[in-house]
């Protein structure tokens, strides 16, 4: 069994316990997912079944959508409602007009410190264990993007946001990306503080929660033969293809790059088989970014990364599918 599932995950569960239970009801061992969700916080899991675990990278590395909530006048321990309060101001009075503008302030190319209560690790222990025993480390701002940050609700709705204010935000961001730490930072920005007290993962990549399932839904779907398992080209669909002749496939397929001649005339494949994510072009300079392989009959031979070469760009594979 080899593809890709949209799951739902509940909150309460840990990521890891969504694929020990993905294993066991598929009887697959080889499993994994994209990116961890916290235990309090629910939405799309992506998980990677079989051969297609090769694709957690290339999944991981697409932008996610959030909707989270955070409560202002009072900051916690773990920036979350699991938290101990380490502040709280009451007499806050925040205009809607200065939100807006802290809210932009967040957009594009920020800096996050990771929280204590995070999954990296330090001196080979996971900083959530450091947490528990009550160490703190220095950690160093990592880089992430904020593509967008909306609000969606303000409770309750005034001009004038006082303590308790809850605030309801839309969130599309690259990964590795803490919600809960943007939502601190933004009540430290408002002079406040501020926690977040619920997370939806709304889209991971190109899964979405509408079409996520349960782990039950799935347990109902595996046993009426209906299982709703992407295959590896169609959970590639965001990548544009590059087509290959028969003797560029051959040569794709054992790992050597190819170019010039060894690519399909213009048009000659596209014709029968139109991408989903586009296709790239034949010649001019190397994109930045990977690409799918296939031969002339359609089958995805190979992800392969484009590079620069004396006679023009070619494409050197990183995953050999052939299938």
């Amino acid at each position: 069994m080899d593809g890709v599932l949209n799951v739902l995950k509940a909150p309460g569960c840990t990521s890891h316990d969504v694929v020990a239970a993905a294993r066991r009801l598929l009887g697959v061992r080889r499993i994994g997912h994209t990116g961890t969700l916290d235990p309090g916080a629910a939405g799309v899991l992506v998980l990677c079944v079989g051969r297609a675990t090769r694709l957690v990278e290339l999944l991981q590395d697409q932008d996610k959508a959030y909707r989270a909530e955070m409560v202002l006048g009072v900051r916690t321990d773990s920036q979350d409602s699991f938290g101990k309060p380490i502040s709280v101001q009451r007499d806050m009075r925040v205009s809607r007009e200065v939100l807006d503008a802290v809210l932009s302030r967040f957009v594009g190319a920020i800096e996050q410190v990771p929280p204590m209560t995070s999954a990296l690790r330090h001196k080979g222990r996971r900083l959530y264990e450091l947490a528990r025993e009550g160490v703190e480390v220095e950690r160093a701002p990592r880089p992430v993007h904020i593509a967008s940050l909306r609000i969606v609700r303000v409770e309750p709705d005034a001009p004038v946001l006082t303590f308790g204010t809850r605030v309801m935000i839309d969130i599309v961001c690259s990964k590795g990306t803490y919600v809960r730490t943007l939502c601190a930072d933004i009540g430290d920005a408002l002079g406040c503080g501020a926690y977040m007290s619920f997370l939806l993962r709304t889209r991971s990549g190109g899964f979405d929660l509408a079409h996520a399932r349960t782990l039950e839904e799935l347990e109902r779907d595996l046993a009426r033969g209906n299982l709703p398992l992407f295959g590896i080209d169609d959970a590639l669909a965001h990548l544009p293809v590059v087509w290959l002749s028969a003797e560029g496939a051959r040569r794709a397929a054992h790992g050597q790059a190819v170019g010039g001649r060894l690519l399909a005339p213009a048009g000659e494949a596209r014709q029968a088989h139109a991408p989903a994510g586009g296709t790239a072009p034949a010649g001019g300079s190397a994109g930045s970014g990977p690409v799918r392989l296939k031969g002339p009959d359609g089958r995805l031979v190979a992800v392969a990364d484009p590079v620069e070469t004396p006679q023009g760009v070619a494409f050197r594979p990183r995953i050999v599918w052939n299938c």
